[in-house]
């Protein structure tokens, strides 16, 4: 075990301590986030940014109660009175401790660390472990935040982000997504040091944009991006509000948006979408569509409901695919993500030079069927996705030459004619699942639940549509 992963597994040992004071995994790691800032920006030098007598020398300074009512009071301090980044993070922090022994224990904890060898490792590496570990916690409920990293890595390097482009995450999470490619550039540039000064500075400052609209999530964003050196600017608000107006067209965007309907059946209040929906997914495909540059590409998770709802899910599809060139849907497996049975996809796009029939047909890779059901038994890691990557080839737009597989293969190519055919359903699948056929490895209940949970919310949303519709009419 390497020293970032030591000290991550030692920081989460202490969340045992704190779900007897009644603190959740997110309470944890969000109050982690205040103590951790502290001590990095003490260990890192960068301490001047916080006002005099509010660091972390001074939290140590004190104990008992008397401790635990400075801490309420440097939280209040940071949120309110502080430089602009500092703020960001600390906006209405509260902490969730009752009990002054355990902010002292936690205070204990921390400073015992050794912090040089993290510092050698990149401290960036150690609170984005945490945050993965946070997120593979099902108790957490932090999985709806976190995308698994191997297929992070796999969307990436299919994308090949490049220096100099402006890159996007309308759903930003913790940030996983801009992180990687930020990782993937530095990889290929020794560090950014391959660039000139004014290079360098865009890819801190102006290369990444995005948005996130719960709170907590944004401050752990902002705390992970501090730490991987990148400054850009992702905001707190709602995408599907005239908010996500604001952000600029750009030539790549990285995606895993919400999965459900908007609380409330309410639908997205931009006033640029074509087609108003409660589908959150639907909502944000119209987003990165419209978002994107001539010739700028995409690749999105979307959920089964995405590819196949009807009414204003055909019409976006319809759009999206005369818009843009859909050239590739990667089918994933189940089990990846923190919800039972959800059955999600990747959609590859790039935005067209015209606004019309962009999409000449559709590669599909199955890597669902006759597979497992990953989890923490079976392990989801980046060699899951090499047959996948070797197939899509090296052009990030999906135009490298492909060879189909046919009927026994998981690559295979639907031409657009047969995808009208199908009235614009994009829910394909060829493959005969031998698990089914041999009643091995039969879905689990809940799995099946969450399909016909999945398929009624998508004939709900249809109906909502039809009888608004109606009442126009």
């Amino acid at each position: 075990m390497n020293v970032t992963s030591d000290i991550v597994q030692k920081l989460w040992n202490l969340c045992h301590a704190l779900r007897d004071d009644g603190i959740t995994y997110l309470q944890y790691v969000t109050e982690l986030t205040y103590l951790l800032f502290l001590k990095m920006a003490q260990e890192t030098g960068t301490d001047g940014k916080l006002p005099s007598g509010y660091r972390w020398v001074d939290l140590e300074a004190h104990q008992g109660l008397d401790q635990l009512k400075f801490y309420r009071e440097l939280l209040l301090k940071l949120g309110s009175d502080s430089s602009p980044e500092v703020q960001a993070i600390f906006a209405n922090a509260q902490t969730s401790l009752k009990t002054p022994v355990i902010l002292n224990k936690l205070v204990n904890s921390i400073d015992a660390l050794d912090w040089y060898s993290a510092k050698e490792e990149g401290l960036g590496d150690l609170y984005e472990g945490l945050l993965e570990k946070n997120a593979s916690e099902k108790k957490s409920g932090a999985g709806q935040y976190f995308t698994p990293r191997p297929l992070i890595d796999c969307m990436v390097s299919l994308m090949k982000p490049q220096p100099g482009e402006l890159i996007q995450d309308p759903a930003a999470g913790t940030g996983g997504f801009l992180i990687a490619a930020d990782r993937y550039i530095k990889q290929r540039t020794d560090d950014l040091f391959d660039l000139s000064e004014s290079e360098q500075s865009f890819q801190r400052y102006q290369a990444f944009n995005g948005m996130e609209l719960v709170q907590d999530a944004h401050r752990l964003l902002l705390m992970n991006m501090m730490l991987h050196g990148i400054e850009g600017a992702v905001s707190l608000g709602d995408t599907l509000s005239n908010e996500g107006k604001e952000l600029p067209k750009t030539h790549l965007i990285l995606t895993n948006p919400p999965f459900g309907t908007k609380k409330g059946g309410g639908k997205p209040t931009r006033d640029d979408f074509t087609y108003t929906t409660s589908n959150k997914q639907l909502g944000f495909l119209q987003h990165i569509y419209k978002g994107l540059l001539p010739g700028g590409r995409a690749a999105v998770v979307v959920p089964d409901n995405v590819l196949f709802e009807d009414g204003q899910g055909r019409q976006i599809r319809q759009d999206l695919m005369d818009k843009c060139n859909l050239h590739t849907v990667l089918r994933l497996p189940t089990g990846i993500f923190y919800a039972q049975g959800v059955k999600t996809n990747v959609m590859f796009i790039t935005r067209g030079m015209t606004e019309k029939a962009n999409t000449k047909g559709v590669w599909y890779y199955d890597l669902r069927t006759n597979m497992p059901s990953f989890g923490k038994r079976i392990l989801l890691t980046h060699d899951h996705f090499q047959d996948f990557e070797k197939c899509y080839g090296d052009d990030p737009h999906g135009s490298s030459p492909r060879q189909d597989l046919g009927e026994n293969g998981r690559f295979r190519f639907f031409s657009r004619d047969e995808i009208l055919k199908r009235g614009d359903n994009l829910d394909i699948s060829w493959l005969r699942d031998e698990n089914l056929e041999s009643g091995d490895n039969l879905p689990e209940p809940e799995d099946i639940a969450a399909e016909i949970m999945t398929r009624l919310q998508a004939a709900l949303d249809e109906m909502g549509e039809l009888v608004e519709l109606l009442a126009e009419d």
